[in-house]
């Protein structure tokens, strides 16, 4: 059982940043591939972005394409969503995802293919 903590999420205004994190309980994190999703009140939980454990292949959502970054950091097991020109469309609350049983180059976009998730950490983009 993998043990996932996000952290990072607040309030901010529109054009703002954020850097979200999530920290994970095995010391075998690095094998595993981790997503980013997001629910907005009344939504259904989407796909943010994607790390696979190698880190070769990230994917993004179109809609944060260009303004999120997605990266981990192996010697602190994390793995981070760093949120720039916040609009107030994110909104929501961020949840990781993990998963090891994929392929090094894997990065899942389906939430279906996560097995283990954090209790999420609320984003608010307003004025």
């Amino acid at each position: 059982q993998v043990h996932l903590v996000e952290s990072g999420g607040g309030l901010v205004q529109p054009g703002g940043s954020l850097k979200l994190t999530c920290a994970a309980s095995t010391r075998t994190y690095i094998s595993y591939a981790v997503g980013w999703f997001r629910q907005a009140p009344g939504e259904e939980r989407e796909f943010v972005a994607a790390i696979s454990w190698t880190g070769g292949t990230l994917h993004y959502a179109d809609s944060v394409k260009g303004r999120f970054t997605i990266s981990r950091d192996i010697p602190l097991n994390t793995v981070s969503l760093q949120m720039d020109n916040l609009k107030p469309g994110d909104t929501g609350v961020y949840y990781c995802a993990a998963e090891d049983l994929v392929h090094e180059f894997a990065a899942p976009v389906d939430q279906n293919e996560y097995r283990y998730w954090g209790q999420g950490t609320q984003v608010t983009v307003s004025s």
